[in-house]
């Protein structure tokens, strides 16, 4: 038995140093994970959903398998959440709601690292200041789900190729061929933001 196998049998066990444990290691790289999924998202908003995921985890980790690593099983139900509570957020306010958001929200030491091709800035470049991380939320929320979904699993779950190949049920040539089109489209999104923001600060 592995030592996350054992570690989930003594949590389903009701061992609290054994929760202690798991909170340790799985909820500050779920709220990381969380606060990048949107730019819409606050420090308190990650925060919230996080509590959500963390409860449902509490519910159902004696359903959890071992299909796909635990991380990755977080993860997933991170993402749900995260789209629930998003969802929420935009009816809230296209009924009038009051729904507090983050413009310049914090960069909360994500750690996140984008391989991006071609002459770009480096990664610790693009996340220096908020107003970066900002910018790479909204880039990545203007790609479609696949994209979305293949650079999260890459770079915030930090899974392998070969870990994304058994998740997604593709193979490791397709993996790699449909994050190198995602990262290029990637690029391009957040050129076009940095050429839209820079013109915006010097009108002709």
């Amino acid at each position: 038995m592995s030592l996350e196998s054992e570690l989930i049998s003594s949590c389903c066990r009701g061992d609290s140093l054994a929760w202690d444990e798991f909170f340790a290691l799985h909820y500050a790289p779920t709220a990381r994970f969380i606060f990048q999924l949107s730019p819409e998202f606050s420090k308190e908003d990650a925060e919230e959903i996080c509590q959500e995921v963390f409860l449902s985890v509490i519910k159902n980790l004696s359903s959890f398998h071992g299909a796909s690593q635990l991380q990755t099983w977080i993860f997933r139900i991170a993402s749900n959440k995260a789209r629930d509570f998003r969802e929420k957020q935009h009816a809230a306010k296209r009924g009038g709601g009051k729904v507090p958001l983050s413009l310049h929200a914090e960069d909360p030491e994500t750690g996140m690292t984008l391989d991006v091709p071609g002459n770009f800035p480096e990664p610790g470049e693009i996340l220096a200041n908020a107003e970066s991380a900002q910018q790479v939320g909204v880039a990545l929320e203007q790609l479609n789900q696949p994209c979305r979904e293949v650079i999260h699993l890459r770079y915030f779950a930090d899974l392998s190729y070969e870990e994304i190949s058994r998740e997604l049920e593709l193979n490791q040539k397709t993996v790699s061929s449909r994050l190198s089109k995602c990262l290029d489209q990637l690029e391009k999104n957040l050129l076009l933001i940095f050429a839209r923001e820079k013109k915006a600060s010097f009108p002709v």
